[in-house]
C-alpha cells in the first residue's frame, strides 16, 4: 500500500478516536447534568412537602424519577411521590404510585414499605363494610403479603393486627346478610351465612351469636340434631356466653318454667323464715 494512504487510514482511525472520547466526555457531562437535575427536582419536592404541597411535591419527585430513571434516587423518588399523597390523605393517588414503583422495581429492599403503604391505603378507603368489599378484600391481600414474605419486619406486626380487624369487618358484614335473610324469613341463605362465620372467621366476637342462630334456624326447621351438634359446640367454647344460654332454652323448654319455680320456691322461703322471725 503506498505511504500515502497508509498517512490517510491512520489520520482517519486518529480522528475517529478523537470524536469518540469527545462523545464521551459529551455523555458524562450530560450525564452529570441530568444526575444535577434529578437532584435538584427531588430536593425541590422535599422543600414543598414540608409546606404541605403535595401535589406539587409529587410532580417533583415523578420529574426527579424520569430525569434520571437509572439512578439509586429515582426509585426513592417514586416512594416519595407515593408517600406525599399518603400524608395528605390522597389515597386513590398513593395506590396508582405504589402500583407503578412494585411493578417497575421487583427487586427493590423497600418493597417491604410499598406494600404495607399499599395495603394502608386501601384500609383507610374502608368506609361502610357493607358496601366497600373490593378495598376491604385489596387491604386483605396486601396485608396478608407482608406477613408472608417480610415476617421479620415492623410492618408485618401491624399488618397481623390489621388484618385481625379486616377479619371482624368481613365478619360483621356476613352477620349482617344473614340477619337481613332472617328478618325475610329465608332460613336456607341466612344458615349458609351463619356457617361462614364459624368457618371463615372463627377468631372473631361474631361465633357465639353465628352459633346460637344455627341452633336456632335448624330447630325451626325440625333439624333437631343439626340444632343439638352446634349447642354442643357453642357449650364447649363458650359455656359462660349468653349465647349458650338463650341455645340452652331452645332445646330445653323446662328451663324457664324450672328456673321460675326455683325462684319462687327461694322466695316462698325467705318469706316463711322472715315470717318465723316475727313470732
Amino acid at each position: 500500500m503506498p505511504l500515502f494512504y497508509k498517512i490517510v487510514i491512520l489520520i482517519f482511525f486518529l480522528n475517529l478516536n478523537s470524536c469518540t472520547k469527545k462523545d464521551e466526555k459529551i455523555s458524562i457531562v450530560e450525564e452529570k447534568s441530568l444526575e444535577t437535575q434529578m437532584i435538584d427536582a427531588y430536593n425541590e419536592g422535599l422543600e414543598e412537602l414540608e409546606k404541605n404541597d403535595v401535589i406539587y411535591a409529587a410532580r417533583k419527585f415523578n420529574e426527579a424519577e424520569l430525569l434520571y430513571p437509572q439512578s439509586i434516587w429515582a426509585p426513592r423518588a417514586a416512594l416519595m411521590a407515593a408517600y406525599a399523597y399518603f400524608s395528605q390523605l390522597y389515597y386513590d393517588d398513593t395506590i396508582v404510585e405504589l402500583e407503578k414503583f412494585l411493578q417497575k422495581y421487583k427487586n427493590h429492599p423497600r418493597r417491604d414499605y410499598a406494600y404495607y403503604l399499599l395495603a394502608l391505603s386501601h384500609y383507610n378507603l374502608i368506609i361502610d363494610e357493607t358496601k366497600d368489599l373490593e378495598e376491604i378484600l385489596k387491604a386483605k391481600q396486601y396485608f396478608k403479603i407482608i406477613i408472608k414474605n417480610y415476617p421479620n419486619t415492623e410492618f408485618a406486626i401491624d399488618s397481623e393486627f390489621k388484618l385481625e380487624l379486616i377479619q371482624e369487618i368481613l365478619a360483621s358484614k356476613e352477620m349482617y346478610l344473614a340477619r337481613y335473610y332472617v328478618d325475610r324469613e329465608k332460613w336456607i341463605p341466612a344458615i349458609n351465612r351463619f356457617k361462614t362465620v364459624i368457618n371463615d372467621y372463627e377468631t372473631t366476637i361474631y361465633v357465639e351469636e353465628a352459633l346460637h342462630r344455627l341452633v336456632e334456624l335448624h330447630y325451626k326447621l325440625g333439624l333437631v340434631d343439626e340444632s343439638k351438634k352446634y349447642a354442643s359446640l357453642l357449650g364447649y367454647n363458650y359455656q359462660s356466653s349468653e349465647w349458650y344460654e338463650e341455645s340452652y332454652k331452645i332445646l330445653n323448654k323446662n328451663y324457664v318454667k324450672t328456673a321460675k319455680k326455683e325462684n319462687s320456691e327461694k322466695e316462698q322461703s325467705i318469706l316463711q323464715k322472715f315470717k318465723d322471725l316475727l313470732k
